[in-house]
């Protein structure tokens, strides 16, 4: 951290540093003229400029009802996108929920708030009005914004909108770095956000977060529009602002970590037991579960099934003082577990309606295998013809089903609509149909 920030005990009050980081340059042309001299093409890329500290400083972090109301106007007064960035607790507080919010826009500078002091952000939302939003892989920060009542009516994802250009590095780090020439320190992103009160240093790496978030978005929009791609991406960036919240997993319990190596249904009945009380306790104490019981306590359980208290609390994960304590209700839920009748044991494997992994069609259904194994392919070859990563281009497992259980007829309409159904949106299906129909039609006549 610069020596030059003055710091504060508490939030910060207008934290500056004497030496504000200089206004962003254009990027550099990605190719040269072709009447330049060798030497120009051959000269060794220049060193980022590193970014240690917001152009008008750190703001104070806005904590309650008339801080709010005052970066709701000065927000609605500014001019041009806003962008917006959140920090969460991951692995150590339960849940997804925000801890500090970020803002930056044009004639109002930044703002730092605290979502857990005034959580309730939907008058800024409104303010903003139809202002297009910028995040970086917004997927992951819209979430924890719909908790606080804080949706954008227009997004642009500078992350998303990166993969469709088709920059190899697209973390936010790295795309400031080529195409704005700045060094961003990425040091707190794993860090307990949830602390109070903040370290100014932890602030200063949220404020500059969204520093320079518009000026990347304008440099992957002109890189979008220069490829063609810009109608691309303002569908994808639609998709991911009206996508619904992702549904509840059926048998979360599933996801613990070494799970694969519980073959029993038994033993998978303890893992499940185990998992429910991990996350009643974790839950209760507002902790990651991880935090409160690793995965691999859950399997060593699961797997040695101990007879007594003191035999679980002898296996690794269940000793010191809390983890002890809690042994004994593990061990009630472990017991339970073993006691269930057959027909409540769960499924093994889970049932699904997802097609079998791909390595076993061969041998399980020969067509299926024939179908996908051009249709792989066709869709690889579009998206290194359009430098798009496959995923982005058409989702693998949108393209496993069709391949899997297509419809009877095959003509490119038909495809077309399958798609569309799955998904895909109009860009993706009309690269995509009639090269994916033509493929199936080819390994059907082929089987045949």
């Amino acid at each position: 951290m610069d020596g030059s920030v003055k710091r504060t005990a508490r939030y910060g009050k207008g934290v500056t540093d004497t030496a504000a980081a200089p206004e962003p340059t254009a990027a550099p042309s990605a190719a040269p003229a072709h009447d330049e001299p060798l030497e120009a093409l051959e000269a060794p890329a220049v060193v980022a400029k590193p970014l240690l500290t917001p152009r008008e400083g750190v703001p104070e972090v806005i904590a309650d009802a008339a801080g709010l109301a005052e970066a709701v106007a000065r927000f609605a007064a500014g001019s041009g996108p806003v962008a917006v960035d959140a920090e969460r607790a991951s692995g150590f507080r339960y849940g997804q929920r925000a801890y500090l919010v970020q803002l930056r826009r044009a004639g109002a500078g930044t703002a730092l708030i605290d979502p857990i002091a005034v959580p309730d952000l939907s008058g800024l939302a409104s303010a903003l009005g139809d202002t297009e939003w910028v995040l970086h892989a917004a997927s992951q920060d819209l979430p924890c914004l719909r908790e606080l009542h804080f949706t954008p009516s227009a997004l642009f994802d500078t992350e998303l909108g990166g993969r469709l250009a088709g920059y190899p590095r697209v973390g936010l780090g790295p795309m400031i770095e080529e195409l704005l020439g700045y060094h961003l320190e990425k040091g707190h992103s794993a860090d307990d956000w949830s602390t109070r009160p903040l370290p100014v240093p932890w602030l200063t790496y949220a404020a500059l977060d969204v520093e320079l978030l518009v000026d990347l978005r304008d440099a992957v929009n002109a890189e979008l529009v220069a490829q063609g791609k810009l109608e691309w991406a303002r569908q994808e960036f639609e998709a991911v602002r009206t996508a619904p919240p992702a549904e509840p997993r059926a048998e979360p319990w599933r996801r613990t970590s070494g799970v694969h190596r519980v073959r029993k249904a038994r033993n998978l009945a303890v893992v499940r037991a185990l998992w429910l009380r991990r996350d009643e306790l974790a839950r209760r104490r507002d902790m990651a579960p991880g935090r409160v019981l690793p995965d691999a306590a859950i399997i060593e359980a699961a797997t040695k099934l101990p007879k007594t208290v003191h035999l679980l609390r002898a296996l690794p994960g269940y000793s010191g003082r809390t983890r002890s304590a809690d042994a004994v209700s593990y061990f009630a839920a472990l017991e339970t577990a073993l006691a269930l009748p057959e027909r409540e044991l769960p499924h093994h494997p889970p049932r699904s309606d997802a097609p079998p992994p791909a390595k076993s069609w061969e041998r399980s259904d020969p067509e299926a295998a024939a179908r996908l194994a051009v249709a792989r392919p066709a869709v690889t070859a579009i998206a290194d013809e359009h430098r798009v990563p496959t995923e982005n281009l058409l989702l693998p497992d949108l393209v496993r089903r069709l391949c899997w259980a297509p419809p009877a007829d095959l003509d490119d309409e038909v495809v077309a609509g399958y798609l569309r159904n799955g998904g895909a949106r109009p860009w993706q299906v009309e690269l995509t149909g009639h090269v994916l129909a033509a493929a199936l039609r080819r390994a059907a006549a082929h089987v045949l």
